[in-house]
């Protein structure tokens, strides 16, 4: 089993690196500028051998699907490709209990062209400071363009895709071995500032968790080469006004650090069935 993981900056890397706590890791250079491989091998408790490769592509989706395609690249090419990518760091949460919300489809769902998106059990929990939101949808929140009936995502105008759906199995375990909030984690290129902002958002998507801005990137990646993808995400600050003082930084890269020492395990145990398909 050989697990990517990308994230924005080398503090988040740090993080997940010291949660996955096995040995001191390796370094290895990405043929990119500045792309350096952590490498890990810590030992699962069943299943085959576990390989974790960690990587701080940069801040943004553009950086982020640059980064995790190089390294899916080479690790296709040396033959020995990945069998998930997952996209990890700190986000902002969605705060407000929205009780309701769970009879509600995304937005992204109605559409006619969207993947059906699964149930889950807590979709619109709000996602305090210091908590864990796994995304059960992947999506693109400001990909497609302003127009005088209000936004239009990239699909409504045609267009390639904004949602990626990680393997709902992986999610429902992750979940609830990390007592993490279920829900679309969205990516977006601007952070969010405004009540205003926030407000429109989850009238557009109701199920969103948490916002960041890598996993549509790393999930893009690995979809063109159909490597499924996850998105783990620790909460550091409310989305809506920006109040840098109120952020809880170094609350949330302990809450990653923690996560990833109780996920690991399970990503050494998730296979390929006797079907193909992953468990």
């Amino acid at each position: 089993m050989r697990v990517l993981i990308v994230t924005a900056v080398s503090a988040e890397r740090d993080a997940v690196v010291r949660g996955i706590g096995a040995t001191a890791p390796e370094v290895a250079e990405l043929p990119v500028p500045g792309g350096m491989i952590h490498r890990l091998s810590p030992v699962p408790p069943t299943g085959p051998p576990l390989t974790v490769d960690v990587l701080a592509a940069g801040v943004g989706p553009a950086a982020a699907a640059a980064g995790a395609a190089a390294a899916l690249t080479a690790a296709a090419v040396a033959r020995t490709p990945y069998d998930l990518a997952v996209s990890a760091g700190i986000g902002g949460g969605f705060t407000t209990e929205r009780p309701d919300a769970t009879a509600r489809p995304d937005a992204t769902a109605a559409r006619p062209d969207a993947t059906a998106r699964p149930a889950t059990a807590q979709p619109a929990a709000a996602a305090r400071l210091g908590s864990i939101v796994v995304a059960d949808a992947i999506v693109a929140a400001d990909l497609g363009a302003e127009t005088p009936d209000g936004f239009a995502a990239v699909t409504d105008l045609g267009f390639g895709t904004v949602e990626h759906l990680p393997p709902a199995a992986l999610v429902a375990a992750v979940a609830e071995a990390t007592d993490a909030v279920r829900g679309t984690v969205l990516t977006v290129s601007t952070v969010t500032g405004s009540a205003e902002r926030a407000a429109e958002l989850l009238r557009r998507h109701p199920h969103a968790a948490a916002e960041a801005m890598e996993g549509f990137g790393v999930a893009e990646a690995a979809a063109a080469q159909s490597v499924p993808a996850l998105e783990v995400r620790a909460i550091s600050n409310a989305v809506g006004p920006r109040d840098r003082a109120a952020w809880r930084i170094g609350e949330a890269l302990k809450a990653l650090t923690s996560a990833f020492g109780t996920i690991t395990p399970l990503l050494g145990t998730w296979t390929l069935d006797p079907e193909g398909t992953r468990q």
